[in-house]
């Protein structure tokens, strides 16, 4: 099995922080995304590497393994225990038995050790003496991401995926968060030898909007009003994720004031019914290309 190194792939060193390689992959998964390089077997080939890679590095207890075993590290704890069977059995005269079939791994590397125990030329570890494995495990788990509106965040939809060439149909709850990741079991890389399928895990990545900031569930915008709407009151027209609505503006109302619309928020993850608060504050325009007679009213103002 020739040694996959994932650092290389994502482009870090080898003693890069965790920050560091979450970056590294979210840059090059965008770059090489199939949605951004459609028909292109290169990029889909570098994103499924990437994923891989990704699967390993960014969780330290596979990426403390895979520093110590290589490409072996999901079965690196299977071969430190055919080391100490093969130890235990040597020291008591060399009789393996049926579960070894009499396999020798004295000065073999990992490869070759692992290609007799999983299915290569040579070997019996993991068969009975029927000739049948044991050796079942688990496929490789799948790292994807979705990029979505924040406005499509905000209501339940479908979304279909292409997954190893089967196609994936979710449902999106609506209340999603950024970075937030689901898991879809059994939708991963097929098992090694009958054994199950891995999980697909998919990441969502919440675009900025250019309308509204979103804080939790919580909304906040901005709303541009003019003087003589702030200083005498009035009533201006309000975007929502459901809509424009009326807002009466107070009379004397001062900039940067911030007024707070009730459940016009965010819908709140799996909690049907539930919503945040919108928080809208007030720009207060002043007037320009002001006329002689209307820069004598405001003098007069002054004045008075």
């Amino acid at each position: 099995m020739a040694y996959i190194d994932y650092y290389k792939i994502l482009g870090v060193d080898k003693s890069a922080t965790q920050d560091d390689i979450k970056k590294a992959y979210r840059k090059l998964a965008r770059k090489y995304h199939p949605d951004l390089n459609p028909g292109d077997k290169e990029a889909e080939k570098k994103f499924k590497e990437l994923n891989e890679a990704n699967e390993v590095l960014s969780n330290p207890e596979n990426r403390s393994k895979y520093d110590k075993y290589g490409e072996h590290w999901k079965h690196g704890e299977e071969y430190e225990k055919a080391q100490k069977q093969q130890s235990k059995y040597q020291n008591r005269g060399g009789d393996y038995g049926e579960g070894f079939s009499g396999a020798d791994f004295e000065g073999e590397d990992f490869s070759d050790f692992f290609q007799s125990m999983f299915g290569g030329a040579g070997g019996g570890f993991g068969r009975n003496s029927r000739g049948s494995s044991s050796g079942k495990f688990k496929g490789q788990n799948i790292q994807a991401e979705l990029n979505l509106n924040l406005k499509d965040a905000a209501k339940t939809h479908q979304q279909i995926f292409d997954i190893n060439g089967k196609k994936v149909r979710i449902t999106i709850p609506a209340g999603v968060y950024d970075g937030q990741q689901i898991k879809l079991k059994g939708h991963g890389n097929e098992g090694f030898n009958g054994g199950p399928n891995g999980d697909l895990y998919i990441t969502f990545n919440i675009n900025p909007d250019p309308d509204f900031e979103r804080v939790g569930d919580d909304l906040k915008t901005k709303i541009v009003i003019d003087l003589y709407t702030a200083v005498l009151g009035g009533d201006v027209k309000v975007e929502t994720l459901e809509g424009s609505v009326n807002l009466k503006v107070k009379p004397e109302t001062q900039n940067g004031t911030t007024v707070r619309l009730k459940g016009k928020g965010f819908p709140v993850y799996k909690k049907e019914s539930e919503f945040g608060d919108l928080f809208v504050t007030y720009e207060v325009k002043l007037p320009t290309s002001l006329t002689d007679k209307q820069k004598e009213l405001f003098q007069q103002l002054k004045n008075s």
